[in-house]
């Protein structure tokens, strides 16, 4: 019968809650974000758009994609992304077309239009990024070990779901 030392159980513990914790505020981080992203488009007067069709326009930027290949590429839930991609079309910010190859397939684009919401969304992250590292609130270092330790929390989350569902 092994006896856990209370070191190993201390240590645990403090990682989960470490755990935890980082969990909780990447959620928050990402509804904060939208809530940047809505509070912009209000100060710029765009209206008829929502925060995370204004994401999804940045995401595919200069890009003709699939909603698959969106789906496919962790970007977005499958249904979530076919209906914003259908509002995004009736609203005039993208293009679509019919897969040459596969006709049950819909390619889009943005238009001048989606283009723009492209432009505005820039813009504001360009701002974001220069009054962070001009008010010394994180420098390059420190976005590049963010971005690093995020990048392998999301290989084992996926390998979690290949593998063990």
């Amino acid at each position: 019968m092994s006896i856990e030392r209370p070191m190993v159980r201390s240590s645990r513990n403090e990682f989960m809650t470490g755990y935890l914790e980082a969990l909780a505020l990447v959620e928050r981080l990402h509804r904060l974000l939208l809530d940047v992203i809505k509070d912009e488009f209000e100060r710029v007067g765009v209206l008829e758009i929502n925060a995370v069709q204004a994401l999804l326009l940045f995401n595919i930027g200069d890009n003709e994609v699939t909603a698959g290949e969106l789906k496919s590429r962790g970007y977005y839930q499958g249904s979530n992304v076919s209906y914003n991609l259908k509002k995004l079309v009736e609203m005039g910010y993208m293009h679509h077309q019919r897969c040459e190859i596969d006709r049950r397939s819909v390619r889009v684009r943005l238009t001048q239009k989606g283009r723009q919401i492209r432009n505005i969304v820039a813009g504001l992250f360009s701002r974001h990024a220069e009054g962070l590292e001009g008010k010394a609130v994180i420098d390059r270092q420190g976005i590049d070990d963010i971005t690093a330790s995020l990048k392998r929390v999301e290989r084992y989350w996926t390998d979690q779901i290949r593998y063990i569902y």
